[in-house]
């Protein structure tokens, strides 16, 4: 198959493929995109071009992004989508090579994923109940957090949450992850009630629109912006709000440090790793024993705050 002429159309093509061959999900491809779109600049620039450019070429943009001063994740990343279109591009038979198949990427920086203690998880649910400009707002909040809390779910599975999925006083969800990949999480004694408690609210509201001629709304979360659901946008300063309001640093607080909280909470308790890796919709298991040293550091920590022996040497060392 003859190649495409302008290295849009590669992306473009590329992109589609991703979507409807493998499922990929939006997210995904919009950050292939931008990263393609990065290199594409970087060689249009130099007169370079997708169909012809070498090894030595693509190692070139990866050593102007280290200078850029870019993230060792970042360039990783941007690596792995230039892989993936060559790949694609020989399948395609657009090229007889894949020029990056042999660079190996800078890896990623191994740190431990921030999280919270129990304290300030509690803090953050009372703050959610206080929070919001009317009783519906607060409502919503506060089913926000305690279903995040509860379950662990990514941000994006949270917002874009069918209302269909909480019809019936559910025990468990059923959360469409990454990849278009199905799993069920349980939900606690009051993330049910808090959801119960939305809903109900949230259907008052949905009828009122829909006597004024609204279009009732498929999400648990609605919004009358363009994706028809409380945004991760919305999300994420909403929680750093509820910190403030709750007491807590704002910097060790985003959606992504409850999922972690949810995870290393659940592991202090005793919970199998296996089980929390299937929660969490982990794909390896490896993701998963990152809590493992999460906890091993906050055990540390709690001995040497704590044992009487460690307390005299820290005495003795004054």
């Amino acid at each position: 198959m003859r190649a495409p002429q302008h290295m849009d159309q590669w992306i473009s093509t590329f992109l589609d493929a991703q979507a409807a061959e493998l499922g990929a999900a939006t997210n995904t491809q919009l950050a292939y995109g931008r990263d393609l779109k990065d290199f594409c600049a970087w060689m249009a620039h130099r007169n370079l071009h997708l169909e012809t450019a070498d090894r030595d070429d693509v190692e070139a943009y990866l050593i102007s992004c280290s200078d850029q001063g870019l993230a060792r994740s970042t360039r990783a990343r941007r690596l792995s989508a230039i892989k993936q279109i060559y790949r694609f591009a020989f399948d395609e038979g657009w090229r007889e090579d894949n020029p990056a198949i042999q660079i190996r990427g800078p890896g990623r920086e191994k740190r431990l994923p921030k999280t919270l203690e129990v304290v300030e998880v509690d803090r953050l649910l009372q703050a959610a109940r206080e929070t919001g400009r009317n009783r519906s707002d607060r409502i919503r909040n506060t089913c926000l957090m305690e279903l995040l809390y509860a379950t662990g779910m990514r941000v994006s599975e949270l917002v874009s949450l069918p209302v269909s999925s909480a019809r019936g006083d559910p025990q468990m969800l059923l959360v469409l992850g990454k990849g278009g990949k199905e799993r069920m999480v349980p939900l606690s004694p009051p993330a049910r009630e808090a959801l119960a408690l939305w809903l109900t609210t949230r259907d008052t509201t949905e009828e009122k629109a829909a006597e004024k001629g609204a279009t009732p709304s498929r999400f648990l979360f609605p919004s009358r912006g363009k994706a028809g659901h409380l945004t991760r946008h919305r999300f994420y300063l909403l929680i750093k709000e509820l910190a403030v309001t709750g007491g807590v640093s704002p910097d060790k607080v985003t959606p992504h440090t409850l999922r972690h909280a949810f995870a290393t909470h659940l592991l202090a308790n005793g919970a199998d790793l296996r089980a929390i890796q299937t929660l969490l919709g982990h794909a390896d298991v490896s993701t998963t024993e990152i809590y493992t040293h999460v906890l091993d550091e906050r055990l540390a920590e709690l001995v040497l705050e704590h044992h009487p022996l460690a307390r005299d040497r820290q005495d003795d060392t004054a």
